[in-house]
């Protein structure tokens, strides 16, 4: 019965990618905060004075009460009325990074990655149970509440069920990666294949 490979392969991390100039954090900011700008879902709303239910009576008189007159008890400066300016599920909080900097963000942000000496490069291998993975972490000695981000070629279905349940773990294919992904991980562990996927993508262009 095979079981997830314990022996890191030796590999070399191209330069181009894992050991560029990280002049200052600001791209590295600018791509974490797109990422989760992105991933927002705009879910939150609020009626207006024209949606909330009630209403349609006078509450009194025009004249003759001494007090404010109204028309409606939806009126926003009520309790119960409508919200005014309120969120309407159409808002648009996406963020757009030109791709040039998302390559170059993420080329940083495995090179901070590579320098705290956080990037192991080895095959993974399981039949689908997760005692297999949690048995190849702990043969990597890393401590056992790393958040551990698995970059694969491919999402195997016996990788996919080994980690499933793995809430310390992320599996990810190597064309997904982000910086969002890369600067939360303690650990990351990436397979040669995913690494010449990595390189591939990543090694053009400007540092």
């Amino acid at each position: 019965m095979a079981t997830a490979e314990t022996k890191p392969a030796k590999a070399t991390l191209p330069k181009s990618v894992f050991a560029v100039d990280v002049p200052n954090h600001e791209l590295l900011k600018l791509a974490y905060t797109a990422f989760l700008a992105n991933s927002r879902k705009a879910s939150a709303t609020t009626k207006t004075r024209g949606e909330v239910s009630g209403g349609g009576k006078k509450p009194w008189k025009q004249k003759g009460t001494g007090r404010a007159r109204f028309g409606s008890t939806r009126n926003p400066i009520w309790r119960h009325g409508g919200i005014v300016f309120g969120p309407s599920g159409n808002e648009n909080y996406k963020l757009k990074l030109s791709k040039t900097s998302k390559l170059v963000a993420l080329r940083q942000a495995l090179t901070l990655a590579n320098q705290n000496k956080k990037i192991t490069v080895t095959d993974i291998k399981t039949t689908g149970k997760t005692a297999e993975i949690a048995a190849f972490l702990t043969a990597q000695k890393f401590h056992e509440d790393a958040k551990v981000l698995l970059v694969v070629d491919d999402k195997t279905p016996e990788l996919l069920r080994a980690t499933n349940n793995m809430q310390q773990v992320l599996l990810v294919r190597a064309n997904y990666l982000s910086v969002y992904y890369i600067l939360n991980a303690d650990q990351i562990v990436m397979t040669p294949a995913a690494l010449k996927v990595v390189e591939s993508w990543l090694a053009g262009g400007d540092n």
